[in-house]
């Protein structure tokens, strides 16, 4: 599979960039802008999420979440579709950017822990703590999904 490095380039220095001030990348921790992985030793609440297509759409369900700052989640992730899908936790400004990178490398397979990639009838989680307040974005960034409509929001008070 092809596993472009330029992408993670990037968001290696979007997340330098977003972190808290003094932070060093590299030295202890992988905090972005939204958060950062979780730990598994401590609680999560579940939150399940399923892709699938219907009606000439794609979606996840649900599209909404509510987190409150601190909140670690564990996203039980379900691909009920007939098709690829994947779900990237991010900012609105990083999937865009990072759907364009799709574009030119639709094979690109993310490694990441803020993301993950189903085939269909498969299951899969993200571990995810969210530290900081605000809208952020979780997509399907395989080419045409979003625009499919498989985007959804979630809000961290």
């Amino acid at each position: 599979m092809l596993r472009p490095t330029v992408f993670a380039a990037t968001l290696l220095a979007a997340a330098a960039a977003s972190a808290s001030p003094g932070h060093k990348p590299g030295h202890g921790h992988d905090e972005r802008a939204y958060g950062e992985p979780g730990d598994p030793r401590r609680p999560a609440r579940i939150v399940q999420v399923t892709m699938r297509e219907a009606d000439g759409r794609m979606t996840f369900v649900p599209d909404r979440i509510a987190v409150r700052r601190g909140e670690q989640i564990r996203f039980v992730l379900r691909n009920r579709g007939a098709l690829d899908h994947e779900l990237v936790v991010a900012t609105l400004e990083e999937n865009l950017a990072h759907a364009k990178e799709m574009e030119k490398f639709p094979e690109m397979e993310h490694d990441d822990p803020n993301a993950r990639r189903l085939a269909p009838g498969r299951s899969g989680e993200i571990l995810w703590r969210f530290t900081r307040a605000g809208e952020f974005d979780f997509s399907c960034l395989i080419p045409g999904h979003r625009e499919a409509g498989m985007f959804g929001t979630i809000t961290v008070k």
